[in-house]
């Protein structure tokens, strides 16, 4: 898998590779300009058309070959290691023969370093250099030709809000019609979490090197960042795959490896049984729509357990599933007396448990969750009321017997993170409020940190999705649309996970493939429905050709 780094690891590699493999700091810098400088004219002068996309659909180069004499390009440097950089791309493509200006946000006398190198380098190559001020000045919304902005003000080692004057730099950048080329990062977001430090450059284009960091892929840094370059400069391999790096990015290479064979010699229970409980009183949907996920992803036999009172409603739907009547208490839900009949038939015939989709919230139910957790010896996934059952009671996560996986979203999250079942008084409500924005500004941290204090695997859903591991892995996933935000696609990935884990994967590698089917399956359906069409049962009648697009 791809790792994804923070700016802290990022320095260590800079660092390593400097002082144990003995590569000066000014070629690194000299190596990440010409690659900047490069894909510039690959993007905008087309003159480099050799080299492959990271993206696999670029956009358009906003001017033609030919053109080059009409297009100004400015370039936007700080004081730090990211303004050398943008020094080194003026540089170079002034001797190529381009109009460039740089406008510097810090005094010549504050560089240090290969950045102080590279400046004076580009003064005596005649790169035209001018304080960041005079950029109001000289009326450039006026200027009549194309024009290139290179960001190169504060790059990845941003921890703190961005303040006046650069503030004033980058909303005025932004309000400009011209395509941005960022270095790095676009200034002003985290690196490490994607949050804007008070205003960001909106940026179509970001080069980084060796590694993509987190805040390329975390909104709204993923949507400041548009289309990512990642560029080899020269930092070792061993130092790009170190296991250190927690963070890592969900590729097809990896749903490729990850794909359950398919043997000759096999049978029905070769793929798995799985219980999944699911249903209650106007909630009957959802199991439907997890359980036919579950066999659509490959598992053998599924069983959906539900209260007996809605059997019939079950046995008129159910076709290629099976399905297991429960105590209920008359009234369309389970019942705490289901718990004897569930242990007993998991114990004899089943691999995996599924609890939560449309099953409701309430005493016995939250008993019932709670007790299964302590008392299954087979892995279970809880999704959904089966998350809001165990509200106020995670503790009895590490108790669990057998391995767990939890698929709660944003909102869910923040309930488990706030350990308390009632939600009705203001300031209860006002604490959750608090939480869900906590954890949509430090997604993979928060996850990695339940997972570790918990001992089980968290599938963080969202944009994006991210999975952590009790050993504090986290991984990133790449697929997905907008039109996947609609009720029931989770009860999908419930299906898709549990299908999985029965067909013999880890917890840790079920999950890691079910996000990523699930979100693919949700592109393949989107391309034939459209975003603002799709529904959870187009999503499960795209699980086929997803598969297919994987294992041809």
């Amino acid at each position: 898998m791809l790792k994804v780094a923070t700016a802290k690891e990022m320095q260590e590699i800079d660092r390593v590779t400097i002082e144990k493999y003995g590569i000066a700091g000014a070629i690194l810098m000299e190596r990440a300009g010409l690659a900047v400088a490069e894909r510039i004219n690959e993007l905008f002068f087309q003159e480099s058309g050799a080299r492959s996309q990271e993206s696999e659909n670029p956009p358009s180069p906003p001017f033609t070959k030919g053109g080059q004499r009409g297009i100004k390009i400015i370039v936007l440097c700080g004081g730090g290691n990211n303004g050398g950089d943008g020094l080194v791309v003026a540089r170079v493509l002034h001797s190529q023969g381009k109009d460039v200006i740089v406008y510097l946000s810090a005094g010549q006398e504050e560089l240090k370093g290969d950045a102080n190198i590279n400046y004076n380098a580009a003064v005596k190559f005649g790169v035209r250099i001018y304080p960041a001020s005079k950029i109001f000045t000289r009326r450039l919304s006026l200027v009549t030709r194309h024009c290139i902005i290179v960001d190169a003000l504060l790059g990845t080692g941003l921890n703190k809000e961005v303040r006046k004057p650069l503030s004033d730099i980058i909303n005025y950048v932004n309000k400009l019609n011209y395509p941005v080329i960022s270095i790095d990062i676009p200034s002003g977001i985290s690196s490490d979490t994607g949050q804007m430090m008070g205003c960001a450059i909106k940026a179509q284009y970001t080069v980084t090197f060796g590694l993509p960091k987190r805040g390329h892929l975390l909104y709204p840094g993923a949507g400041d960042t548009g289309n990512l370059y990642v560029e080899d400069i020269g930092f070792p391999d061993v130092l790009l795959k170190s296991d250190k790096i927690r963070a890592n990015l969900i590729e097809k290479a990896d749903a490729v490896k990850l794909m359950p064979k398919r043997p000759k010699y096999s049978h029905k229970g070769t793929y798995g049984p799985v219980l999944l409980i699911a249903g209650s009183r106007g909630k009957t949907g959802a199991a439907f729509m997890s359980a036919k996920a579950c066999l659509r992803s490959g598992a053998g036999l599924v069983t959906i357990g539900t209260p007996e009172t809605l059997m019939d409603i079950f046995q008129r739907r159910v076709t290629e599933e099976m399905v297991l009547p429960l105590h209920d208490k008359g009234n369309g839900t389970l019942s705490y007396k289901a718990l004897e009949k569930i242990l007993k038939f998991i114990n004899k015939k089943i691999n995996v448990l599924a609890i939560g989709p449309g099953i409701s919230v309430d005493e016995e139910i939250s008993k019932l969750v709670c007790e299964l957790i302590l008392k299954s010896k087979i892995p279970m996934v809880i999704d959904a009321d089966g998350i809001n059952a165990i509200v106020g009671h995670r503790n009895i996560l590490r108790k669990a017997k057998a391995p767990i996986i939890l698929t709660p979203h944003p909102g869910e999250m923040a309930r488990l993170l706030q350990g308390s079942n009632e939600l009705r008084v203001t300031s209860d409500k006002l604490k959750e409020k608090n939480l869900l924005q906590s954890v949509e500004k430090d997604r993979i941290n928060t996850a990695i940190s339940f997972a570790k204090e918990t001992e089980t695997y968290l599938v963080l859903k969202g944009v994006p999705t991210i999975i952590a591991s009790p050993k504090g892995e986290a991984f990133i996933n790449s697929t997905g649309n907008p039109g996947m935000a609609t009720a029931g696609t989770g009860d999908v990935l419930t299906g898709m996970i549990s299908a999985f884990l029965a067909q013999g994967l880890s917890p840790k590698d079920a999950s890691v493939l079910g996000v990523y089917m699930h979100g693919l399956t949700g592109d393949v359906a989107a391309r034939k429905q459209g975003e603002h069409s799709l529904i959870a049962s187009d999503i499960i009648n795209a699980i086929p050709q997803a598969f297919k697009l994987i294992t041809a």
